[in-house]
């Protein structure tokens, strides 16, 4: 058993990450892994795919096995007509895992990875050593007006219109004022124009719309995990998002912070939806030091079984719950 990493150990030298595939139920599963130790699983956004941790993962690959999947529907994963919930992407990410090797995990969520990550710990807490959620899903209804028009009839004709070259260049120039104007969804526009770019055919529009139609519809959000946040009690968690992100509103942070006990908050200043992005360097060293100062979750069936029947949270103190509640009123 690997031993785990403490905040004074020496990185080994950077690993070499390399693009695999599986073969789970028929369908490929694209993933990438490097470094070995414990065990990171590193999940994207709707529409992106692993390639998006490129900055970090090298980083923690010198420390830690990090096992970066393309969720199927996205990347080099196949895009059958299938599960894209929530609940299917984190049975698939349970599959892909088992089929690796690996028993248990510390799980990083982006977005609706992060929503993923917490489904997969609701579903599989024996199988969860801690949850990092950065910008997560799964929060409240708020979400970009962009994400809520994608989940529309004709989102298809609209996406595929996006990619014509005069519409692109127009998009362009709409991205370049909105970043002149320093807005906080001009922070975010390159990497939402990159997604765009991802959808290549009908095949992957496709499987994107049905992914976004399983969690968003037109007036937001379409589900929330808060009602069981109580079930973090015990397994370490850390919530990762920029003060500027547009996409899901960093308010979203402080709610979920204010119900998941003993949580920890990290804010990165000026920084929009993929803080993993603008600062890598920092976003590699709040991981390692969480994991570095947090020992791995053991349920057993009981305590678990004490928790679903009411166990009540350990309070935060009204203190605490006050000055967090301004933060985040100051952010929003």
């Amino acid at each position: 058993m690997a031993e785990r990493p403490t905040a004074g150990s020496t990185p080994a030298p950077v690993p070499e990450v390399r693009l695999r595939t599986r073969t789970v139920h028929g369908y490929r599963r694209a993933f990438r892994m490097a470094g070995r130790g414990s065990a990171i699983l590193l999940i994207h956004g709707i529409g992106d795919t692993s390639s998006t941790w490129a900055g970090v993962m090298p980083m923690l690959a010198q420390r830690y096995r990090v096992i970066a999947p393309d969720l199927l529907g996205h990347g080099a994963s196949d895009k059958p007509r299938a599960d894209y919930s929530v609940a299917g992407y984190a049975n698939g990410m349970r599959d892909l895992l088992s089929v690796l090797g690996i028993e248990r995990v510390t799980l990083v969520g982006h977005s609706l990875g992060g929503a993923v990550a917490m489904q997969f710990a609701y579903q599989f807490p024996e199988r969860t050593e801690r949850l990092v959620l950065v910008s997560t899903g799964g929060v409240g209804r708020e979400v970009t007006p962009v994400l809520r028009a994608a989940s529309l009839p004709g989102a298809d004709w609209f996406l595929a219109a996006l990619r014509l070259p005069t519409v692109r260049q127009q998009l362009g120039l709409g991205v370049k004022a909105l970043q002149l104007l320093n807005t906080g969804l001009g922070l975010d526009a390159p990497d939402l124009l990159r997604v765009i770019d991802a959808l290549p055919d009908a095949t992957s529009r496709n499987a994107f719309i049905r992914t976004l139609r399983a969690v968003v519809d037109w007036r937001g959000q379409v589900g929330t995990l808060l009602d069981r946040c109580y079930l973090t009690e015990g397994m370490p968690t850390m919530l990762v998002w920029g003060d500027r992100d547009r996409v899901v509103p960093a308010v979203h942070a402080g709610m979920a912070h204010v119900q998941m006990p003993g949580s920890r908050l990290e804010l990165f200043e000026d920084t929009g939806h993929f803080p993993f992005h603008t600062s890598p360097q920092r976003f590699t060293s709040v991981v390692h030091d969480f994991i570095s100062t947090t020992e791995p979750a053991s349920f057993s069936p009981e305590e678990w079984r004490m928790l679903l029947r009411g166990r009540k949270p350990a309070a935060r103190t009204p203190a605490n719950t006050a000055d967090e509640a301004a933060r985040l009123r100051a952010i929003g």
